[in-house]
């Protein structure tokens, strides 16, 4: 069973996926994105993460184009999609000085109207990337944001999603649920929970017959690994239950979360430092006898030529495509960086503290932004959006779902160490705002905390002084060495 799904993969990918479109969130690699990529060649994906508050927050700015009425019209319960319209649209959009309707935050017994607002935001972005064309497309998300995946990825595959990626952890269960849900059955997602009891797994639980029935079979999308360790890549690929259909190795030049490095030591601008125990063995990757792509610092033409060169079947870049005309990022914001770029070198700083995953954190250094200590500290800390939220068991054997950039004295008692809230940034509520869709307090609207690799200064090289290119531009450079 498992040679034949690799030989699938391998007929389906080779011939013309050299180039992953990489999964950045929140709603940076949206349906837009992802939808041109795909149909100009490449593997196309949208990002999953949040992606129930992101469809709600377009709902409420009164979906002007009706793209999120014409997919949910295609939702197949038709009465969940009448329910989330029904609570979210507002005709005409919001004022400006009115805040978001908050959505709930997810637990282990979540709500059911947030698991199907979940299932219908990610069917609605699928649909949407596949729309026009009838070539594959993915979906990416973040491991570390555990409880959402179940509900998420059924909302995928419903709107048949080709391809699920993951990294930030170790996704060792996706296989299995991927498989489950191909037939509908009710699934499980062990869950990381720190201080419980060793013998008892934290679970949460999803059974898609609660959104709806389906008297027909999903198809089983095949499932890329994003992982920056070759010893994970040995483990994952050991059992039938773990194995990917492919691999994306990702080293800590990307944009994003990188994988911490081996050692602790940071450098003299307080950034983490990574050393040879950090590289990847690529021989040992190939050997495993699974596709590869290789990802981090690879966007350009001659690094495509390499990464074909030692065995890999492509790349993945996201740092080119996050600028694009297609991308998510707020216009302002992303004119704000193009113009930044022709004009010098535009800073990425890997933050140690930044993220409260713990995961270094790449920022661009903009003003006007949460990369300014200044602005950073003015903000009054809110957690209300939650999705990088711990679990802790406490002394009575329940579940307590703290983050270190959550109010530091609602951290503390529920058992924090203070120190661990120095220099923590919401990150949640910041990349919400990188997309145009940012929180309105009442002392203002949350600001952006913008992400990129450290490859960004690389797009002047084939904008050639503009500051505007499409995610067509992107393709044509890195397909240009022939």
């Amino acid at each position: 069973m498992t040679s034949s799904i690799i030989s699938n993969l391998e007929d389906l990918i080779k011939p013309d996926f050299k180039i992953i479109q990489g999964g950045m969130g929140a709603g940076v690699s949206d349906w837009r994105l992802a939808r041109t990529v795909s149909k100009n060649g490449a593997l196309g994906v949208v990002s999953g993460t949040a992606i129930d508050a992101i469809l709600a927050r377009r709902l409420q700015l009164g979906d002007p184009e009706g793209n999120m009425r014409k997919a949910m019209n295609a939702f197949p319960f038709p009465e969940i999609s009448d329910k989330v319209w029904d609570k979210y649209f507002i005709e005409g959009g919001k004022s400006k000085e009115t805040s978001f309707k908050a959505i709930p935050m997810y637990h282990t017994s979540p709500r059911a109207e947030l698991l199907e607002l979940t299932v219908l935001a990610n069917f609605v972005e699928v649909f949407l990337a596949k729309e026009d064309h009838k070539n594959p497309v993915g979906t990416n998300y973040l491991e570390k944001i555990q409880m959402p995946h179940l509900p998420s990825i059924y909302g995928a595959m419903l709107a048949d999603v080709d391809f699920v990626l993951m990294g930030a952890g170790i996704p060792r269960q996706i296989p299995g649920v991927l498989s489950s849900l191909t037939t509908h059955e009710p699934v499980s997602y062990i869950l990381d929970v720190k201080n419980t009891n060793k013998n008892t797994n934290v679970k949460i639980e999803f059974n898609p017959r609660k959104i709806g029935e389906m008297s027909r079979d999903l198809h089983r999308p095949e499932f890329l690994a994003i992982i920056s360790s070759n010893v994970l890549a040995k483990a994952l690929s050991r059992s039938d239950s773990t194995r990917p259909e492919g691999f994306i190795i990702e080293g800590p030049t990307a944009g994003g979360h990188n994988a911490p490095p081996r050692n602790s030591v940071l450098d003299k601008n307080g950034e983490p430092i990574y050393g040879p125990k950090d590289t990847v063995d690529l021989d040992k990757i190939a050997s495993i006898g699974l596709p590869f792509w290789l990802a981090g610092g690879y966007g350009n033409p001659k690094q495509l030529e390499n990464a074909l060169a030692s065995g890999a079947d492509g790349i993945q870049v996201g740092t080119l495509f996050s600028l694009c005309e297609e991308s998510g990022i707020d216009k302002t914001y992303k004119q704000e960086i193009l113009t930044k770029l022709q004009n010098g070198s535009l800073a990425v700083y890997t933050d140690p503290v930044a993220s409260p995953t713990g995961f270094p954190f790449k920022v661009v250094q903009l003003d006007g932004t949460m990369s300014q200590q200044s602005i950073f500290e003015e903000r009054k800390r809110v957690c209300d959006l939650g999705y990088l939220r711990n679990l802790s068991e406490n002394e009575r054997g329940t579940i307590n779902y703290t983050c270190p950039s959550e109010p530091i004295s609602a951290f503390i008692k529920k058992g924090g160490n203070p120190s661990e809230t120095t220099g923590r940034k919401c990150v949640c509520n910041a990349l919400m705002a990188n997309i145009g869709l940012g929180q309105k307090r009442n002392n203002g609207a949350e600001l952006p905390l913008i992400t990129s690799g450290d490859s960004i200064n690389n797009i002047r090289s084939f904008i050639k002084g503009g500051t505007s290119y499409s995610a067509v531009d992107v393709l044509n450079h890195l397909n240009s060495q022939k």
